[in-house]
């Protein structure tokens, strides 16, 4: 953006400086114009979406995507039934992490997906880990968020006793009262929770035995957006770039990320020495494109090729963090829910 400094002119002279300047624009063909900043917006959402300083992976990632691709958005975080309305009247442009669960998107230009979300099914019961579609869930009560509740691809489910919450913490709740065996909800805030419960010398939870649905988080701007179709073409070219080079790590606060990097069909084990030490667990990676890992998968560090996790933990820091990973939970928040677990 430019900016000029104010200074007085007298009038003849004011008269003169503005023909010139707009013979000049014309000249060389371009606007005096400056183009509007890009506003797209988005709820609340615990650990991923925030806008009053509590960890926000979302916000976070963005930020570097945005500078790496050059380009001028701005973020509003509002309430979720606020969100839809906004966008149909103009007052903003779009959405920031869209996930679209069988919604109409037809009036959007959407994204690449830039973080999957996995959606499991959790409980304090080991017997989840046989569960690995929606109906093995059926006649029981499932805790489950109303931002994934209220949408077709779970309208649909009628054969299971939803327990709707309008926040995470309450959908935790219904786990720690018992009042809900199962809850379904996102994989990353599975494992926060596991984290918070870890720390605290608690049980944790059990994960299904596979991911009961696929979804991520897109950038979605509406069709009356004249820049909406460059603006995704730089969007998704950054991302790509900043999830091979291992950029996506620290502010997701994942030590390990997997993606077909090289295109051999296979995922790869993505770090960064910012975050990664010798000591963190392939284990735990989180996968950027849904495809498997394998014994041919490559290592890239700092975006850097390494064959072997030998290689790989060779450039990485040894030095063991001295006290256990906080979760990205509020642990004061928490703390009622713990006593009850």
């Amino acid at each position: 953006m430019v900016r000029f400094s104010a200074f007085s002119l007298s009038f003849f002279t004011r008269r003169l400086s503005l023909l010139g300047i707009s013979l000049a624009l014309c000249l060389v063909n371009i606007s005096p114009l400056q183009a509007a900043t890009t506003t797209l917006g988005a709820a609340t959402f615990e650990t991923y979406i925030s806008d009053d300083g509590e960890p926000a992976r979302i916000n976070a990632l963005l930020e570097k995507v945005f500078e790496k691709a050059g380009l001028d958005i701005q973020l509003q975080v509002m309430r979720q039934a606020f969100l839809g309305s906004s966008v149909l009247t103009g007052k903003l442009d779009g959405e920031f992490a869209y996930v679209n669960l069988g919604e109409d998107s037809s009036n959007y230009f959407l994204s690449d997906i830039y973080l999957p979300v996995y959606l499991y099914a959790a409980s304090k019961k080991a017997n989840v880990e046989d569960i690995k579609l929606f109906p093995h869930l059926k006649g029981n009560r499932v805790a489950i968020e109303n931002r994934f509740a209220n949408t077709p691809s779970f309208r649909l489910l009628k054969d299971i006793k939803w327990s709707r919450n309008p926040t995470t913490f309450d959908a935790f709740r219904q786990l720690a009262d018992d009042r809900a065996p199962y809850l379904v909800t996102t994989q990353l805030l599975t494992r926060e929770l596991n984290i918070l419960l870890a720390n605290d010398n608690e049980e944790t939870l059990h994960f299904s035995a596979k991911p009961l649905a696929k979804t991520g988080f897109q950038i979605a701007i509406s069709k009356n957006v004249a820049s909406a179709k460059s603006i995704i073409a730089k969007f998704n070219q950054a991302v790509s770039t900043l999830q091979n080079s291992g950029e996506f790590n620290l502010p997701l606060a994942l030590a390990w990320l997997s993606k077909d990097v090289n295109g051999d069909g296979v995922a790869d084990f993505i770090g960064h020495s910012s975050i990664t030490t010798t000591a963190d667990l392939l284990g735990t990676a989180y996968s950027l494109d849904g495809k498997p890992t394998s014994d041919s998968s490559m290592f890239y560090i700092d975006g850097e090729q390494y064959t072997s996790l030998e290689e790989a933990r060779s450039v990485l820091s040894a030095k063991e963090s001295l006290s256990a990973r906080q979760s990205l939970l509020d642990k004061t928040i928490y703390k009622q829910l713990l006593r009850r677990w």
